[in-house]
Formats: structure tokens, C-alpha cells, sequence
């Protein structure tokens, strides 16, 4: 004996799913204001090997003329992978509690 089952629509299907889902980026949202502790750039140390820069998933990090210059704490949610995936010995970021960075720019 065959069943008949009515198969359900995706969500593809759905009428406004793009209302509710829709496309976009961070871009369009200043997300910085999530984060408890910030990278500080001691540049003294920075060797400009652009690993921050590569690995972090925000693109937060500020690269001019090849070098590292500081982050964009608009979009930086101070996840800690940049400090993490430098590769000096001593590292050249280190991150500080937020409540201790309060008017730095990001340089110590």
C-alpha cells in the first residue's frame, strides 16, 4: 500500500523569506561594541608579516603601504586570533581588557 505524503515546500519556496533572511554583511553594522578586551599593536615588535591581517575574520586590521598600522574597533569584536596567529617571539599585539583601552588609538 503506497502513502501518499505531500512533500512541504522549502524555504527557497517561502514567500519574503528574503524579508527575514536577506543578504548582507558586517559592513553594514558597527559590531566593535561586542568585544571585552582589544588588540593593541606594540609596533616596535611588528615584523609586517601580515598574519594578523590574514587570519582575522573581520578584517579589522588596518594594512597601509604593506605594513600594519592598528584595527578598525568598529567591526573588531576582540576575539584574540590576531594576537594568537602572530608570529613574534613576545608578540607584537597583545590584548588588553576594554575598560583599560578606553581612549587609547589602538597603539601602545
Amino acid at each position: 500500500m503506497a502513502t501518499d505524503k505531500k512533500k512541504k515546500p522549502g524555504w527557497k519556496t517561502l514567500q519574503g523569506y528574503d524579508l527575514i533572511i536577506g543578504g548582507g554583511t558586517a559592513k553594514e553594522f558597527k559590531t566593535g561594541d561586542w568585544r571585552t578586551k582589544r588588540p593593541l599593536l606594540l609596533s616596535e615588535k611588528c615584523i609586517h608579516c601580515l598574519a594578523c591581517w590574514v587570519y582575522c575574520p573581520d578584517s579589522a586590521v588596518i594594512v597601509k603601504d604593506g605594513k600594519v598600522v592598528g584595527f578598525d574597533y568598529s567591526y573588531c569584536k576582540g576575539c584574540g586570533i590576531c594576537a594568537h596567529e602572530c608570529p613574534v617571539k613576545g608578540k607584537a599585539i597583545k590584548m588588553i581588557p576594554e575598560k583599560e583601552a578606553k581612549g587609547k588609538e589602538g597603539k601602545i
